[in-house]
């Protein structure tokens, strides 16, 4: 498969969302692993790491800093500003905060953890809603224009926001959750991503482990497992999901990929612009995932998977009320699980 534009870069299709390293999903490995399973990313030919500042409070920008040192210029590294933790540490309230001052702040903290005076991507986490997104991208421009990024981003906003933001300075890429069971990118940034030249990234698309088939039963993930409180993952969504996941597994099974494959595959060919950033913690998936690049998907089987899990199949909305009054995407009023 052909590499992808993303900013002045050409990169695989399946790059490597580092969040699972440090936080979010299940137990995160001990750091030992963590820098082994970096290292086999790179060896099997992953080209885009995506970090961020919030990943386990600067844990996940200090790991990739320290493990691939001297591996620097094999990656394309991609990472986040935007959002603050208060009193609490990980667990604790969530500040969004795209002020001048906030974003230079947390940038000089990024380029410190990771070791480097340039950060190829800089993302805005997400939107804060008292400060205008002309203020957070003008300073991220001054910060490229300073040579600490290579090219500016925008992390869950709406194709109205990315105009706006692209009015001031170029965007290279707008990264969002998009997968086979998440489709709000469909109602608008896409269409905005190719007007703009901006390159879509999409997050979480095996659907947060779902569909490939990690999570059975959420109330048995750890604690601190996001999951745990996401619609999707909570009765009385979940047993409709549940069977549509069994029935998406046949699918697959029918083609001879696993669902994670498929999910990919279906994310790629659908949009030969896009790129993915599936994460993992596991070797054995990390390997899987690469692998999604050379499956090939038909006009027929695209349109088996597009009936199948789509927005009017799939029940619940992908957040709380709580995480979801953070996002500025569009979105589809989630489907009622069946009584």
């Amino acid at each position: 498969m052909a590499k992808r534009k993303i900013g002045n870069f050409m990169v695989e299709g399946v790059g490597l969302g580092c969040m699972s390293l440090s936080y979010a999903y299940g137990v995160p490995p001990s750091d030992t692993e963590g820098e082994r399973l970096l290292h086999r990313a790179l060896d099997l030919g992953y080209d885009f790491l995506d970090t961020a500042a919030l990943y386990g409070l600067g844990h996940n920008e200090t790991l990739i800093g320290r493990a691939l040192k001297s591996r620097r210029d094999e990656y394309v590294l991609a990472s986040k500003c935007g959002i603050r933790v208060g009193p609490g540490g990980i667990g604790g309230p969530r500040v969004l905060d795209g002020s001048r001052a906030g974003v230079m702040a947390v940038l000089d903290d990024s380029l410190a953890r990771l070791g480097v005076d340039h950060i190829d991507l800089y993302y805005l986490h997400r939107l804060d809603p008292v400060t205008p997104i002309e203020e957070s991208v003008g300073a991220l421009a001054d910060a490229m224009a300073a040579g600490k990024i290579g090219g500016i981003g925008l992390s869950e906003v709406s194709s109205a926001t990315l105009r706006r933001a692209a009015a001031i300075a170029p965007i290279a890429a707008l990264q969002t959750e998009y997968s086979l069971w998440t489709r709000n990118p469909e109602l608008g940034v896409l269409e905005a991503c190719r007007e703009l030249g901006t390159t879509f990234v999409a997050f979480s698309p095996v659907g947060r482990g779902f569909l490939a088939g990690s999570v059975g039963d959420p109330t048995a993930l750890p604690p601190g497992d996001i999951r745990r409180s996401m619609p999707r993952f909570r009765e009385p969504n979940l047993s409709q999901n549940l069977r549509l996941r069994a029935a998406f597994t046949d699918l697959a099974a029918d083609l001879g990929h696993t669902p994670a494959q498929v999910c990919l595959a279906w994310l790629l060919t659908k949009d030969d612009t896009l790129v993915t950033i599936p994460g993992t913690a596991s070797i054995a998936h990390l390997e899987e995932n690469f692998a999604a690049r050379d499956v090939r998907l038909d006009a027929a089987t695209m349109a088996r998977l597009d009936g199948l899990i789509n927005p009017s199949t799939v029940a619940g909305h992908r957040y709380s009320p709580e995480m979801n009054a953070a996002i500025d995407t569009e979105d589809f009023a989630p489907a009622m699980a069946d009584a």
